[in-house]
């Protein structure tokens, strides 16, 4: 009888949080981002933590545009009050355990999102040739969240993109 109880103890602990399989990178990720020379992707929705975020002016005049030279901007300062904007450099990154990651360099970073590093990590979550999704760690008042962004090309029609509380 212990060693049945055990077992369904066992079974319940190690089916619980376990980390998702890692995402199977497209063999044309690098054409899915930045397109033949260039694309722009726009904030579909963000979600932060398990709560989708509102979607305020700024968020609805963000564009990140990657480069198939390797160079990755955003226009920020183009929108009123929304920032200055991230010129950097991007590469596509993959760990022994296959998670793959777009990582942005740039000297601004530290600035912008309020880390030490000149360099941040987000995890391709899905690709295609229209949707990108990224995860990435944000310290938001001395907390560790997890921030997931749905991205698509500026030709996609979002439904609710405005979305409000």
């Amino acid at each position: 009888m212990r060693f049945l109880a055990l077992c369904m103890i066992w079974a319940l602990v190690s089916c619980g949080d376990s980390p998702p399989e890692p995402y199977p990178l497209p063999e044309n990720a690098m054409n899915l981002i930045a397109g033949d020379s260039a694309k722009t992707w726009m904030l579909a929705k963000r979600i932060n933590g398990k709560v989708r975020m509102n979607m305020g002016d700024c968020f609805l005049h963000y564009r990140q545009t990657y480069l198939q030279n390797g160079s990755v901007s955003d226009n920020n300062s183009k929108a009123k009050d929304c920032g200055p904007s991230l010129v950097g450099q991007w590469e596509i990154t993959t760990t022994e355990k296959g998670n793959s990651y777009i990582k942005i360099t740039s000297a601004l970073i530290p600035e912008l999102l309020n880390i030490e590093e000149d360099h941040k990590f987000f995890q391709i979550r899905y690709l295609s040739e229209d949707s990108l999704v990224l995860k990435f760690s944000h310290n938001q008042f001395g907390k560790k969240q997890w921030i997931t962004d749905y991205l698509v090309t500026e030709s996609v029609d979002v439904p609710d993109r405005d979305f409000h509380h």
